[in-house]
């Protein structure tokens, strides 16, 4: 189970100048500090996926890059499985698997390289690092490149590489920032059945995406967040009864 309570990150603005018109205009942005984050919380419990949505720059990498220790909040809780991740980052980083929209593969490695060697930063051994990523293979069908360097990949071929490395020490608790952004239809099908197998294993996944028809297959529950704030968090019987016609237009109606 994963807890956010009351989260929140500003940051300094080096140069106000060069602020866009629309930045400038943003209710967050309060003297020299932007408030990305202000007010996010949420709950995702064992075997259910979370579906967190919002504009753009609403806030949702932040959220998620603050439940992955990457950044440090400046406010609220984050606790997993009991864990207090801001007093026991180190702990906290064992038990997440994050899947970041902007991390790039070890250009220069293969595919499998590139996954033993988050294998390792885990702590796990040469025999336990080849089990899985025979298991991931067949899952996230990366045997046609699998013992290809990387730098000559595909956006697809990329994503599933970057999600085997993040999931390769079987983490707690799994994050994916946006994992189908760029696939053709078939690379998607094939995240959308790696995230249900996770569900069928009880482990708890968040993930932001644009895609509504990602949410209606997958989620159990919904994170809207506008402006660093939430502003719907419900399950998703309930966020589709917000407008009573279709998830789009209960999008709509949760950010007005």
């Amino acid at each position: 189970m994963i807890e956010i309570s009351h989260l929140a990150k500003k940051f300094k603005v080096e140069n106000p100048k060069k602020l866009s018109e629309q930045e400038r205009k943003d209710p967050r942005l309060k003297g020299k500090f932007f408030h990305s984050v202000q007010d996010v919380n949420f709950m995702c419990d064992h075997g259910q996926v979370l579906g967190l949505l919002g504009p753009n720059g609403a806030g949702k990498t932040t959220t998620l890059r603050m439940l992955s220790t990457a950044l440090a909040p400046d406010g609220g809780s984050i606790k997993i499985n009991g864990v207090d991740v801001l007093k026991n980052p180190l702990v906290a980083r064992q038990k997440i698997g994050f899947l970041s929209g902007s991390t790039g593969l070890y250009g220069r490695l293969t595919g499998r390289e590139n996954i033993a060697y988050f294998g390792r930063l885990h702590g796990m051994s040469d025999t336990a690092i080849a089990n899985k990523i025979d298991e991931l293979t067949e899952l996230l069908d990366l045997s046609t490149f699998l013992e290809r360097r990387s730098e000559n990949f595909s956006t697809g071929m990329k994503q599933r590489i970057s999600i085997a490395r993040a999931v390769v020490h079987d983490p707690e608790v799994v994050i994916l920032d946006e994992p189908t952004t760029g696939l053709d239809i078939m690379a998607t099908q094939t995240v959308i059945e790696f995230i249900k197998g996770l569900k069928d294993k009880q482990v708890p996944v968040i993930f932001s995406t644009h895609h509504l028809d990602e949410v209606e297959q997958l989620c159990d529950t919904v994170t809207v967040i506008d402006e660093g704030r939430t502003k719907y968090n419900g399950d998703i019987e309930s966020f589709a009864g917000l407008s009573g016609k279709t998830l789009h237009d209960s999008f709509m109606v949760s950010i007005i």
